[in-house]
């Protein structure tokens, strides 16, 4: 996510430049392609991609900007006045910054450069004046109250303590880091003493609250009780982010380390204060940035994470094609290029799948209990101008240059948030649908803009329930219209469950490394999900029988799918788990059998060759606890899965795409629930 830091010298509003203008910080697009899409299509029932139980309700997180009170005037006041304050469960306030000479939490009252090319745009950087310098009068403070000359503390830091003050339960996290401020990270994560001193620093200045006399405010004390944990954002580990940024091949092991030594130090300072110290981390959602950091080690010390479930696409592409900036689905039109050394492209599931399940592609391998996951849900838009409508309304077509910006957002072009494309994100004339990646896209015949409506918030909301992530994550409060038209929608949205959620699909195997936890085992059973009658077509019913015939039935374009050759060939295993057994069978003589063991699911597949645009059925008899069948690479993959001592017939249909030759079909079981069995496989 590219957020950059704000100081009170700053002219222009924070919220274009929290995302800039520069370079990708996930991917680019490089050709062109459309697909027919649909304005007004229904959601189709979320698939499960981490195995966790289906969920309802969920945490609310949110940001609110340091900057927000100067251009924008948006302040914790209206915060608490909109109705926003009191339906979250945590507040983080951004960001602090690392001081580049001690290597500790410091504070300060210098602007931050706003150049993306200059290298130490951030060095020194710091604004205690917004946090605890300015003064409120009545009508914009929390209490109404007026800021005195000699109390403690005014600023953000004063009303947040007033805020506390009217919601006892709201939890208040302070942010280290983002996009300008992530520099030294690298640096002062590199040994134990260097994390010992920066950790140490920022518990006594942010939590024991000794914050530098400045101004006349602050002082011994003065901070202490506001905050109640930290929030990292580091942007990132292993190197990115802004330029001039620090990094190191030992950033993987180092933030890990980091995150344990602030756990470790808020654990110590909690017992003295009787009180339990939250620790968060704002995370990357590109595969590219996920592999860089351990996936498998890092929730332990964490409260939640949040993935940046954003930001994959915009203006810093600067010709297009257009695209979405927080896919929830692939698209298999989506003319950007695959993540190298995989073969993924950027969206929300595979972000979700890389921290949960893994991905051997990219080396990835899971392990994040899927339950301590919030989905990411952005309040600004990322635009295009100068877009030819084509097949789509402007999806995936060439541009011009990036949208022009506008003043709240600092004028920056590509980015504005909610509240200055009122009259376009509200209009339904203006408003399209992707199905596929279960994403909003607005144009109004020249410009293009990529963001949030209420139905793509309610397609995020459904994933994360369907899926057993712990909540949303909000990016921020200040983006939005008088109304809170989209804050409003995902609170409700995740207070409440999905109407229908697929059962768990599959996901390629973790490397030997991964641990799957607990929450990232399957349901008990199917009938957890929220849907008591998924769609026949997803998930149907099997057919059960409880002896085998003589003849194997013919398998189609699927070779050896009944295993009566005696051996796998073609098929290959993961792991080597798969063999061939002479029982139990279905039909024949053999059928196969797939050892999954805790860190893999034994998944067996073959390629197939297949005409495009043609209708197929994949069938397959099943034994065996949640054992799945499906195809990948078709263009509209499927799944399907059962769960049984006996025989099952699972079949699922799939339709190839325009250029699709070939297609993979797989059967694997799930992590430690021990041998399936497979037999009879066709494709027609």
């Amino acid at each position: 996510m590219r957020r950059i830091n704000r100081s009170a010298w700053a002219v222009t509003s924070a919220a274009g430049m929290l995302l800039g203008a520069a370079m990708s910080v996930l991917g680019m697009a490089h050709a062109q392609a459309s697909q027919n899409l649909t304005t007004a299509t229904p959601l189709a029932a979320s698939s499960n991609t981490t195995g966790a139980p289906a969920t309802s309700g969920g945490s609310k997180v949110a940001y609110f900007d340091q900057w927000s009170i100067y251009q924008n005037a948006f302040y914790l006041k209206t915060a608490d006045a909109n109705g926003m304050a009191g339906k979250l469960n945590y507040l983080i306030y951004d960001f602090e910054n690392i001081d580049p000479t001690n290597l500790t939490c410091f504070e300060a009252n210098s602007a931050a450069s706003q150049d993306e090319n200059n290298p130490n745009a951030g060095d020194g950087a710091g604004d205690s004046f917004a946090d605890y310098g300015k003064t409120f009068a009545n009508g914009n403070s929390v209490d109404n109250s007026t800021d005195t000359w000699n109390q403690p503390i005014a600023g953000n830091f004063h009303q947040l303590q007033e805020l506390k003050a009217k919601y006892p339960n709201l939890k208040v996290v302070l942010s280290l880091g983002g996009w300008t401020y992530s520099k030294y990270f690298s640096d002062a994560a590199a040994t134990d003493a260097s994390r010992k001193k920066l950790v140490s620093s920022c518990i006594d200045m942010f939590i024991k609250g000794n914050l530098p006399s400045q101004g006349g405010y602050g002082g011994a004390g003065t901070g202490k009780g506001i905050f109640d944990g930290f929030d990292i954002d580091w942007e990132y580990a292993g190197g990115g982010g802004h330029t001039g940024n620090h990094s190191s091949p030992a950033d993987k092991q180092n933030f890990t380390a980091l995150l344990a030594e602030f756990r470790t130090e808020l654990n110590a300072q909690g017992t003295a204060d009787g009180k339990t110290y939250s620790l968060s981390a704002a995370l990357p959602a590109g595969q590219d940035k996920i592999k860089n950091i351990e996936t498998d080690k890092i929730a332990q010390y964490l409260t939640f994470g949040d993935p940046m479930t954003y930001d994959m696409h915009g203006g810093w592409e600067a010709t297009g094609p257009t695209n979405h900036q927080s896919p929830l689905y692939e698209n298999p039109a989506d003319p950007s290029s695959a993540i190298a050394p995989g073969t993924s492209k950027y969206s929300i599931n595979e972000a979700i799948k890389d921290y949960t399940v893994g991905d051997p592609q990219y080396s990835i391998p899971g392990g994040f209990p899927a339950n301590k996951l919030n989905m990411g849900v952005p309040f600004y838009y990322r635009g295009w101008t100068g877009v030819a409508a084509g097949a789509n309304h402007g999806l995936y077509q060439p541009a011009s240059a990036p949208a022009p910006g506008a003043a709240d957002s600092g004028n920056v072009a590509g980015t504005r948030m909610y509240k200055e494309l009122t009259g376009v994100v509200d209009n339904p004339a203006d408003t399209f649908w992707d199905p596929v990646s279960q994403s909003a896209y607005f144009y109004d015949g020249t410009n293009f803009w990529s963001g949030e409506d209420a139905q793509s918030i309610q397609a995020k909301a459904d994933y994360l329930h369907c899926n057993g992530l712990g909540g949303t994550m909000i990016f921020s409060l200040y983006d939005l219209d008088p109304s809170v038209t989209l804050f409003n929608a995902a609170v409700n949205d995740t207070n409440g469950s999905a109407a229908n959620c697929v059962a768990p699909s599959p996901s390629p195997s973790p490397s030997s490394s991964a641990s799957p936890t607990a929450s990232s085992s399957p349901t008990t059973s199917p009938s957890t999900s929220p849907s008591s009658s998924p769609s026949t077509s997803v998930s149907p019913t099997p057919t059960l029988t409880s002896s085998p015939s003589a003849t194997p039935p013919p398998t189609g374009l699927v070779v050896n799918g009944g295993f009566e050759s005696g051996s796998l060939s073609p098929w290959t295993c993961t792991g080597n788990l798969g063999s061939v057994v002479s029982s139990p069978v279905h039909t024949g003589a053999h059928a196969l059998a797939g050892a999954a063991s805790a860190s893999d699911d034994a998944q067996c597949s073959q390629t197939i060759t297949v005409k495009p645009n043609t209708a197929y059925t994949l069938s397959g008899w099943v034994q065996g606890n949640y054992t799945y069948i499906g195809v990948t690479g078709s263009g509209a993959d499927t799944s399907t899965w059962t769960s049984g001592s006996g025989w099952s017939n699972l079949s699922t249909k799939f339709t190839t795409g325009a250029s699709v030759t070939s297609v993979t079909v797989w059967v694997h079981g799930w992590y430690g629930q021990g041998t399936y069995y497979a037999d009879d496989f066709s494709v027609h």
